[in-house]
């Protein structure tokens, strides 16, 4: 297993090179900053460990840049509830504190292994199978909160109006956009979505509109954009706030001439496409602050449908969560396994900042890492990801939990955690936690 070390402080870097090199199953490459790893970083890595404060640039942008790439674990001297929940988001499977043990990392690291081979041995099974369970399944379970956007999808699909999608990263816009062109007249035809700010902005123009060969260095053969890919379909334009203001112009024009042309081209090519956008930022504000074209917004915007929270829609999360575990079992070959009624408690009282999408994270991470046929509330690592409670109180409910775990064995509990046992001991008494 190749693993990238991004570390400033050279004695920290210095001591993990040494405790790794001790170790056969782990090649270890290090780097002193983000920027250095980043210009090095290849398909040839597994995971990367990085701390948080560094120079130039920071573990959090560093974590943006990789978009999830490699697995993560995250190790840092001065962590935060707020570094810990935005590290959680970005995909860290681990956040450790320093000081640590090593055997905690080593731990860490293997339980990412396991995640990461179980992804992979299902993708070479059955990738297709899976993709197209996920498209077609849409709604698995409504609620009155979702009910009203859901019927006037439904009315909008029958005809061929602009739809803007509104709501939270993670509700299910793609889903939504999805369950309106399959619903409508255009439903043989294709479904094709482009995300905004999955794109660098150099590359968003060909991408929508295609090019010739030769209109650009790299053109070395002509290339249909998302446009001519969708016609007489449906193009689903996510994070629709992230497209360049110099573009907006460009795409105004194709709606109102319904007429492309690719990048280097000397012809139009007409097209007939339906299109939904959709965003998650405040659009008035981004139109107020000269960042989007307000034409543009009202071309887009003939029907607009806000999307509400998953906190929301509390009814909505047990059936989900049953349905992404079963998903994720059926997909990694697992036994059926349930949920405790422990674990179905703090599901229902997690606050799901990253909505839908991380519920089914959690559930697929959980149905991966669990033991057993039963998961427990420390298989579904909710406590590190909620903002809701101090570090202290994250802390003391961890060495409580580690404790009854071993049966009041200090040396184990500590082993558990991966913290020295003096370290163990005090933390104990300082939160008054009897044996």
């Amino acid at each position: 297993m190749k693993i990238a070390i991004i570390e400033d402080d050279i004695n920290m870097r210095k001591t993990l090179e040494i405790a790794f090199a001790e170790r056969d199953e782990f090649e270890v490459v290090s780097f002193k900053n983000a920027k250095d790893a980043l210009k090095k970083l290849d398909d040839t890595y597994d995971l990367v460990v990085t701390d948080l404060t560094m120079p130039f640039m920071d573990g959090l942008e560093f974590l943006r840049e990789l978009n999830g790439r490699y697995e993560a674990i995250v190790i840092t001297g001065n962590a935060t509830l707020n570094k810990a929940i935005e590290a959680m988001r970005l995909g860290v499977k681990d956040f450790l504190q320093k000081p640590f043990e090593i055997d905690a990392l080593i731990e860490a690291i293997r339980r990412a292994k396991k995640a990461a081979q179980t992804i992979k041995k299902a993708a070479r099974i059955a990738p297709a199978k899976h993709k197209e369970t996920a498209k077609n399944e849409f709604f698995i379970v409504s609620s009155p909160a979702l009910e009203r956007p859901r019927q006037v999808a439904l009315k909008t699909a029958k005809t061929d109006a602009a739809v803007m999608l509104l709501g939270e990263s993670g509700v299910g816009k793609e889903i939504f956009a999805g369950f309106i062109h399959f619903n409508s007249p255009r439903s043989e035809k294709p479904f094709v979505p482009i995300n905004m700010a999955a794109l660098p902005d150099a590359l968003i123009e060909s991408e929508l509109f295609g090019f010739e060969k030769g209109a650009f260095t790299d053109a070395q053969a002509s290339k249909p954009g998302r446009f001519e890919e969708a016609n007489g379909g449906t193009l689903f334009l996510d994070e629709i706030a992230e497209m360049p203001y110099a573009l907006q112009a460009k795409l105004l024009r194709v709606i109102q001439e319904k007429k492309i042309r690719r990048l280097g081209g000397l012809k139009d090519i007409e097209i007939d496409v339906r299109l939904i956008a959709a965003t998650n930022q405040n659009i008035g504000e981004a139109i107020t602050d000269g960042r989007f074209r307000e034409d543009l917004y009202y071309r887009l915007n003939t029907i607009e449908i806000a999307i509400p929270p998953l906190r929301e829609r509390k009814e909505e999360i047990m059936p989900l969560a049953n349905a992404a575990l079963l998903n994720a079992c059926e997909r990694y070959g697992f036994a059926k396994k349930s949920f405790s009624d422990a674990a179905k408690e703090e599901l229902l009282n997690y606050s799901w900042h990253g909505n839908v999408r991380e519920l089914i994270s959690v559930c697929e991470r959980s149905a991966i890492i669990s033991e057993g046929d039963v998961i427990e509330t420390n298989d579904l690592f909710l406590r590190a990801r909620s903002g809701a409670k101090s570090v202290e109180s994250l802390e003391k409910e961890l060495i409580a939990q580690a404790l009854g775990e071993t049966l009041g064995d200090e040396i184990e509990a500590a082993k558990l955690l991966g913290m020295p046992i003096a370290d163990f001991e005090a933390k104990r008494s300082k939160y008054k936690i009897s044996l």
